[in-house]
Parts: structure tokens; sequence; C-alpha cells
């Protein structure tokens, strides 16, 4: 272990992680306001490319609509639960965050598309939001990490009150993007769970097993 200039040791690999998750959570959210001020008042970007359900041609909007907002407000009310919630899940590295990412997508996406009312447009980040809530949530028990336990039961004490919008209780509200992000987080969690290292089998010691001659 390399030891700094006042003898204590360092942890690079930890704190590497550290700055790539805050630096990937930042620009991400950079990306989100910047799309946000392109797109102006009248927002053309996310009528162009938002979800409009059960439109085959529109299918493949379920990815950038993920990252376009209706503006200041909503871009704004997204942005501090997905740097938390983003940077929490990327600690444990960002090849499996980035398909954790997918999952809640693709889930979130899917499902708006096939349950949405007829005629609306949906957009934003609160499906990933809500899947990375989920996956917080459930990622510690799944895996059965203390630590990832306990930073679930924090995000659920703290953030637990989001739940209520997986209920259709707001209009204008995309509660199906909310429930099925949520439903895509607990998914990644189970399929994109870490392998526990298989454990080498200690050789028996000398004279152990049975002896050649009895």
């Amino acid at each position: 272990m390399p030891y700094g200039p006042s003898g204590t040791g360092t942890h690079p690999s930890r704190r590497s992680r550290v700055v790539t998750a805050g630096t990937f959570m930042l620009s991400w959210v950079a990306l989100m306001w910047f799309l946000t001020a392109l797109d102006g008042a009248s927002g053309p970007i996310v009528r162009e490319y938002g979800i409009q359900p059960r439109d085959t041609d529109e299918l493949l909007d379920i990815f950038p609509a993920a990252f376009l907002h209706f503006g200041w407000d909503h871009v704004l009310a997204n942005t501090v639960p997905l740097v938390i919630f983003g940077f929490l899940a990327a600690l444990r590295g960002m090849g499996r965050f980035l398909a954790v990412v997918l999952v809640i997508i693709v889930t979130s996406g899917l499902g708006v598309w096939l349950t949405a009312p007829a005629g609306t447009n949906t957009a934003g980040a609160s499906g990933v939001v809500f899947g990375l809530f989920g996956y917080l949530l459930v990622r510690g028990f799944v895996e059965r990490d203390a630590l990832d336990i306990t930073a679930g039961i924090t995000v659920l004490l703290l953030y637990g009150s989001i739940l209520w919008g997986v209920l259709p209780t707001s209009s204008g509200v995309s509660w199906q993007g909310h429930l099925f992000g949520l439903i895509g987080g607990v998914l990644a969690a189970f399929w994109l769970r870490r392998t526990p290292p298989r454990r080498r089998r200690r050789p028996a010691p000398y004279g152990a097993g049975p002896s050649p001659w009895s």
C-alpha cells in the first residue's frame, strides 16, 4: 500500500471511484440543463422526442426522453435526487451503474409507452430517479452487504415520501414512469447483483486423507 508524505495510507481506487461517480453525475445534470436551455420555452425538442404511447415510430424515444424536461421547474425537481441516488449507485463501479440505468430507462420507457393515456407526451428523468431509488433500496439485501443495506435504509428515511409518486394522485404527472422506473430498479438489483467470489478449497493436510496402504 503506498504512503503519502504524512505516512498515512491512501486508497486510490476508492478515491477514484468517488471522483468518477461525482464527475459523471454532475456531467449528466449539466447535459439535462443544457438541453432544457436549448429547448427554450416552446419546447420543440421535448415535443419531438418525448414518449408518445403506442406509436411504433416513437418507440426509440424512450432513450432521449429520459434526458429531456418540460421547463426549468421540471428539471430542477429531478436534479438533486438524481445526483444523490446516481452518485451512491455509481460508487460500486461505472460499468454496472450504466447497466442499471439502461435497465431502468428501458423498463420505465416501455411501461409509459404501453400504459400512458393516448395523446400524451412523457419525458423527464423522474423514471430514472425512482429506478435508482428502488435499486438502492434493495441492493444491499440482495447482495447481503451491510454497508449497502445501511445506505438503502438511509435513502428510504430521507426520500421515502417519493413513493407516493407511483400512485395516480396528480394530473399531469406520469405515475406510470415512476412506477415502472421503480420496478426497473428492483429488477436491476437482482439481475445485476455481484457474484460472490468462489471459495478456494483448501488442500487437505498431510495424512488427513485415507491411507493408500489401508
